[in-house]
């Protein structure tokens, strides 16, 4: 099998090749590297593989069509743009891809095989060769509580989001830290000095915050550090963000339920926020159970649902310490704890959940597809 990678330099394909190279999972195909930019150069990166290290077109269809696989994470762009011509090629091989553009395509299958696995077995017998990741907050939330999807047990859920500069992309990142340390600078001298209250201080970080010039803020918009950004994604028009929508049409996706289909899809919604961190997404989930059961049973269906999801008690040490960023950055761990029934009924379960959506939310899911396929 010969695979084609295109978009390994960006933050996603760094990641999915590192993960790639800690699997040994080079072994199993030959490798063939595109580039978008710098085709006919050579491929640097210290990682053993099967295959030429001269850099490819990824805009040359007969170059890609000599490809088994395709694996992109070179975004919605690219794949707009080419892949429609490969397939016109007459090529029909699989195509496994980052970007949201092919996600709600009918002959699509968002691939997260710890919650959906038969239905990846099911679209591989009919002969679908399109392999999509989801959205990140959605992947790390089924990883989350998929075995109460899986159960049954879910009426409708909820989910307040508090996501990561990292889920808009490397440049999104380095905004966020050049304005915290334009923030630092400007009080610097403060800090150092006991006659200045805090209030004083505060003032100035608020004065600075708003001094930002347009390019300082060109990402976002507004501010992150210091500050969050209730909106995330393209508007609706009905009030609801493209990152708020996904989250229903897509965890049904996965599911295998048709998202427009009111009576037999179950209800998600999502309220989507920017928040001054590096990495990792967070959700506080409210979610309504068809059926009355304990706390420890939801705990036991939970733990024994994928060998990531990891239940954190519900006390104020165990989560301060398991259920921050700074605690699940760079791993596989998804933390799930604050697991309690709320005041409006015994049907009421209350959440928090944390993922690293470059692991789980992007990379991992495309890297055990091209696995299992190879």
């Amino acid at each position: 099998m010969k695979v084609g990678f295109v978009g390994w330099r960006g933050m996603v394909g760094s990641v999915l090749l590192n993960r790639m190279a800690q699997e040994n999972d080079f072994k199993n195909f030959e490798s063939k590297f595109f580039s978008t930019s710098q085709p006919g150069t050579t491929f640097k990166k210290e990682i053993n593989f099967i295959g030429d290290k001269t850099l490819h077109d990824a805009f040359d269809v007969e170059s890609l069509s000599d490809c088994d696989a395709v694996l992109t994470c070179q975004g919605s762009s690219y794949t707009s743009t080419i892949y429609a011509k490969l397939r016109n090629s007459g090529w029909s091989g699989f195509w496994i891809d980052a970007a949201k553009t092919l996600r709600m395509n009918d002959d699509s299958v968002l691939v997260l095989d710890p919650v959906n696995q038969k239905i990846i077995d099911q679209a591989l017998n009919r002969g679908i060769k399109k392999f999509i990741g989801s959205n990140c907050t959605v992947s790390c939330l089924l990883m989350a509580v998929g075995a109460l999807f899986k159960e049954g047990l879910v009426e409708w859920l909820s989910s307040n989001t508090y996501q990561a500069a990292s889920g808009g992309g490397a440049s999104h990142m380095q905004e966020l830290l050049k304005q915290m340390g334009s923030i630092y600078d400007s009080v610097e001298s403060d800090l150092n000095n006991t006659t200045n209250t805090i209030l004083e201080i505060d003032k100035k970080v608020l004065s600075q915050q708003n001094k930002f010039t347009r390019d300082e803020v060109s990402c976002f918009g507004v501010p992150l550090a210091g500050n969050l950004i209730p909106w995330i994604d393209a508007d609706m028009g009905n009030g609801t963000s493209l990152e708020e929508w996904k989250g229903h049409a897509e965890t049904n996706k996965i599911l295998g339920n048709n998202y427009l289909d009111k009576l037999n899809s179950i209800p998600v919604d999502f309220s989507c926020v920017r928040i001054g961190t590096m990495r990792c997404h967070s959700q506080s989930l409210v979610v309504k159970l068809k059926k009355d059961i304990s706390i420890s049973q939801i705990e036991d269906l939970i733990s024994n649902f994928n060998e990531w999801v990891q239940v954190v008690p519900n006390s104020k040490e165990e989560t301060i310490k398991k259920l921050t960023p700074v605690s699940v950055a760079g791993t596989l761990d998804i933390g799930i704890g604050r697991l309690r029934k709320l005041s409006f009924g015994s049907n009421y379960l209350g959440a928090f959940t944390i993922g690293d959506q470059l692991l789980w939310g992007a990379a991992e899911p495309l890297r055990r597809i091209l696995k299992y396929l190879s």
